[in-house]
């Protein structure tokens, strides 16, 4: 599924030579849309006007020579995003009716760089999901197979890419939320440093992991995205204060890397055979361009999942606190009292997984639990983190899979454990705060995208970024 745009660079030289304008970039998207939007579920709003309105203002600019890094760069927003005067719901019935009241610090520097808005996209309820079956608004389809899950919780925002609906997204990531679906929809997906882009207008599912992140068709526009996003903000003290390099223009990658891979990852019971052949084929080609490539062992891969699963709920438990029918969003039609107002809002607005998550969240941080779970998780978390930072002193990246199979069908994993399980590899980066990528790297037998992904040290994207540039074909 070839798009007709791979990056903004392809775009950027049409408009310079008249070929285009903004305004026949947007139509032709919101054709894309038109033509797939009902089937695949992927955009819940498309904000079609505005959109050709924000085209020809750029338009305007660009004739005057004034037009921002992003003119020509279209663009659909997940669900969690805030951006002011539009809906904000999180996928989920508890903000029926919700608009938000300003604008968050990673869209308006979008904005400010002269990037379209398309549309909102289709996510799992809060962000809470591996695979977009748990939106309110029903599952988004893989567009290579809808029968296909597209991944989660930033599924409609890859479907999007993937489908030449939008030549960019914005998610977000919290355990692999947008390297999962860009693996299973065949696009680049990255997860910045923890800290690197501000979180404020972010809908918080778990604050200590969420990061905001772009999906695309090209490293490079990736690249260019998070250098507008990235940065501190006085509105999100935990922003980082490290200055932004230019990542658009330091994809040249050095002559060559030390990379290791996980040893144990390979050899996992669930992983797919051909996802770890793409691997193999990916070091053999590593190792035949001079890279140093070095198997690693990570003792605590199983601990993985536990420690994110307690840590994200207990986080997601208190976040979650603050939906409860009384100053926004949905109010349960048949309370009598305020305590029937809370119990029968949340029970009726929250769907069964985000429910399952307060729940469990709750518990781990129960008085009687909160020693045996929650505390000993964020001891568990300190050691994967010291353990993922001193092997990336020790190499340049890590590569692995990014998810042990290919896209699954909608409806297969019933049980939550075995859909928390394809988190495997994501969690590490977002559990260590470190930057991760998922690029394509081939499909199975059937056809479907296989994910490969790239871990770094904190705050080294430009090195990440370049390295992932030098793996994909052209």
């Amino acid at each position: 599924m070839k798009p007709k745009y791979a990056s903004l660079s392809e775009i950027q030289r049409e408009l310079t030579a008249g070929t285009t304008s903004c305004r026949q970039l947007v139509e032709f998207y919101l054709t894309n849309i038109e033509a797939r939007n009902a089937e695949l579920n992927v955009f819940l709003e498309v904000w079609a006007d505005e959109a050709r309105a924000q085209a020809e203002a750029v338009d305007a600019k660009l004739a005057a020579g004034t037009a921002g890094r992003l003119a020509g760069m279209v663009i659909g927003l997940k669900d969690v995003l805030a951006y002011q005067g539009h809906a904000l719901q999180s996928s989920s019935r508890i903000l029926d009716g919700f608009k938000s009241l300003f604008t968050g610090t990673a869209v308006g520097r979008l904005l400010a760089e002269d990037a379209i808005f398309i549309g909102r996209q289709n996510c799992d309820e809060f962000a809470m999901g591996g695979s977009n079956e748990n939106s309110a608004f029903g599952p988004v389809r893989n567009a290579l197979d809808p029968a296909r899950v597209p991944g989660g919780s930033s599924g409609g925002s890859a479907v999007a890419v993937q489908a030449d609906m939008c030549l960019a997204s914005i998610g977000s990531d919290t355990g692999g939320s947008v390297r999962q679906p860009a693996a299973f929809c065949g696009v680049v997906g990255l997860k910045p440093t923890y800290s690197r882009v501000s979180r404020y207008g972010l809908v918080a599912f778990a604050s200590s992991f969420d990061q905001i992140g772009p999906l695309t068709h090209s490293v490079e526009d990736a690249a260019s995205l998070l250098e507008v996003m990235a940065g501190a903000d006085e509105f999100d003290s935990t922003s980082s204060q490290e200055p932004v390099p230019a990542y658009s223009q330091l994809l040249t990658p050095a002559a060559s890397y030390r990379v290791g891979y996980l040893a144990n990852a390979i050899e996992l019971p669930g992983l797919q055979p051909e996802v770890r052949n793409a691997l193999e084929r990916t070091l053999a080609e590593l190792r035949a361009r001079g890279h140093v490539v070095e198997a690693v062992e990570f003792p605590l891969l199983e601990q993985m999942i536990p420690t994110y699963y307690i840590l994200t709920t207990a986080e997601a438990s208190s976040n979650l606190s603050r939906f409860d029918g009384v100053k926004y969003g949905y109010r349960a039609p048949d309370a009598t009292d305020l305590e029937s107002l809370y119990k029968k809002t949340r029970a009726q607005g929250f769907g069964p997984e985000v429910q399952r998550r307060i729940m469990l969240g709750t518990f781990v941080l129960s008085a009687s639990y909160y020693d045996a779970y929650y505390t000993k998780a964020q001891q568990v978390r300190r050691l994967i983190k010291e353990k993922t930072d001193e092997l990336l002193r020790q190499y340049d990246f890590l590569v692995l899979p990014t998810t042990p199979t290919t896209a699954f069908k909608i409806g297969e994993k019933q049980d939550p454990v075995s859909m928390y399980l394809a988190d495997i590899f994501t969690v590490q980066a977002s559990l260590a705060g470190v930057p991760a990528i998922s690029i394509p790297a081939g499909a199975d037998a059937q056809g479907l995208p296989i994910g490969l992904q790239i871990m770094a040290g904190a705050f080294r994207e430009a090195d990440l970024l370049a390295f992932a540039q030098s793996l994909l074909p052209g």
